[in-house]
């Protein structure tokens, strides 16, 4: 599983893709099969001159954009609906370039093609608002309003995850704005990109709207950074990486989504078998690679065993291994490394004390879900975001203590509680320093038409079609002497 070995996949060959032409670079990037370790295609690395040429098509081509709004959502509209007519081609290429199972490929492809079309129907209602001027004395005769314009080129880096969901996040309400796009997909999972931008242009985009660079962050994101033509950027990922792009981004605005260590509380009060349904099934969907997934439940020490045992229970069900096969529940990470990684993380929780509920196994690039309890808040499992398929249950006594507790973390994008007080589940909306208070459900939960986006070290700036496209346009002030 790990041996990495020619494919039998027919290994495909990508180029860049800059104003609307392939370019075969000097140098390739593998893309490999997460699971069975074969080499699925081989991807042209960007010179610093390709980044600069992709920025110089991206500017000429909104300097003459001719698109109107209602031309911007209609091509928008035609491309989710090819989208939804290709499921079975986009949601393979996600298992196999990004190791997803069949189950959470679905999820991302049915979420992507709605985020399309919000985005589609966000392009149509873009608009400023009416200014009283006439609280000013003298000003009576003068009328004043705000329009929104784009912003010109938009720097888009991508993250492995969710390659196609995350990249629409950002390039659909750019485009609905009326945004040209140079993007830098992640270099291990870069073809959904490609497939999506292929997509665009045949539901009607023309060329130069989006154009593809393939890289390093460390070489190419740092290309991009240097460009001065670039507008704004819009970045998913570490922590590390989105504090360097705003330290370089200068005046130029960013949108930081960034990483997370997600509390989930379940009090004394909640409905238990939905709590460790909801958290079983949620913990450990991609593998645990989410900025959201659950990573540390805080359990009323009243209801902890009961709690605890139902919650194993459900995990025990998960199937683990192939991606491919539709029954998996959880297949590999995106790459041995990172599992290895993880482990050590676990094993050295344990020498310190943890203990795992579940044996700790791992098999090339597959945990197995890993549950952790007798933790302490000092651990690399409990403060850290583990991005991997790991929980640790941790007892409270208080609920004071369970709020402090979860808001005792660099990070803060969004937390979950179970409770049937309504009372202090508004309270947990307004004490816990998240960007996103989930009640009755997972720290998971995303609907993609909310404003999503984290306070701390979990960045700056809101996703979700209507939010995006206010960080992608700029606020015009107007005024009318009459």
């Amino acid at each position: 599983m790990t041996e990495t070995k020619t494919s039998l996949l027919h290994e495909k060959k990508y180029p860049l893709y800059i104003n609307g032409k392939p370019i075969y670079s000097d140098h390739n990037i593998p893309v490999y099969h997460k699971y069975t370790g074969e080499l699925i295609a081989s991807i042209s690395k960007a010179d610093k001159h390709h980044v600069h040429e992709a920025v110089s098509a991206a500017e000429r081509t909104f300097q003459s954009d001719q698109l109107t709004a209602f031309q911007r959502s209609t091509i928008l509209l035609k491309a989710a609906n090819l989208m939804e007519q290709r499921r079975e081609e986009f949601e393979l290429s996600l298992v196999r370039e990004v190791g997803k199972t069949r189950k959470d490929a679905a999820g991302e492809l049915d979420r992507t093609i709605n985020t399309i079309r919000l985005s589609a129907e966000e392009a149509k209602r873009i608009a400023g608002e009416m200014i009283p001027l006439q609280a000013t004395e003298g000003a009576d005769n003068r009328l004043g309003f705000t329009i929104r314009v784009p912003k010109g080129v938009i720097g888009v880096i991508t993250p492995f995850n969710y390659p196609l969901l995350l990249g629409v996040h950002k390039i659909a309400p750019a485009l609905a704005a009326g945004n040209t796009i140079v993007i830098k997909p992640a270099t291990a999972t870069p073809l959904a990109t490609f497939g999506l931008v292929e997509l665009l242009e045949e539901a009607g985009l023309p060329k130069g709207y989006v154009n593809i660079i393939t890289g390093s962050g460390s070489e190419v994101g740092e290309w991009l950074l240097e460009d001065e033509r670039i507008a704004m950027y819009t970045f998913t990922g570490s922590g590390e990486v989105g504090k360097h792009i705003k330290e370089r981004s200068g005046l130029r605005p960013v949108a930081l989504e960034l990483g997370n260590n997600s509390p989930n509380i379940v009090h004394e009060d909640a409905d238990l078998d939905l709590a460790a349904k909801l958290t079983a099934s949620r913990s450990f969907h991609n593998a645990g690679q989410a900025c959201i997934a659950v990573q540390r439940l805080y359990v009323h020490q009243s209801v902890l065993n009961e709690f605890t045992e139902s919650y194993l229970a459900y995990v025990q069900q998960l199937k683990v291994g192939d991606p491919e096969k539709p029954e998996t529940d959880v297949g590999p990470m995106i790459s041995e490394k990172e599992a290895i990684r993880s482990e050590k993380w676990v094993n050295e929780a344990i020498e310190q004390g943890a203990k795992a509920l579940l044996p700790v196994k791992r098999e090339g690039a597959i945990l197995y879900p890993t549950v952790l309890v007798d933790t302490n808040p000092s651990m690399k499992v409990v403060c850290k975001e583990v991005f991997a398929p790991i929980v640790c249950i941790i007892p409270y006594q208080d609920i004071e203590e369970a709020f402090h507790s979860a808001n005792q973390s660099e990070y803060g994008l969004q937390a979950g509680i179970f409770t049937r007080d309504l009372q202090l589940a508004m309270k947990a909306a307004k004490v816990l320093q998240y960007g996103g208070v989930i009640i009755n459900d997972v720290s998971t939960y995303r609907n993609d038409v909310m404003p999503y986006g984290g306070v701390k070290n979990s960045g700056i700036g809101k996703e979700g079609p209507h939010y995006a496209i206010q960080e992608m346009t700029d606020e015009r002030m107007v005024v009318m002497n009459l």
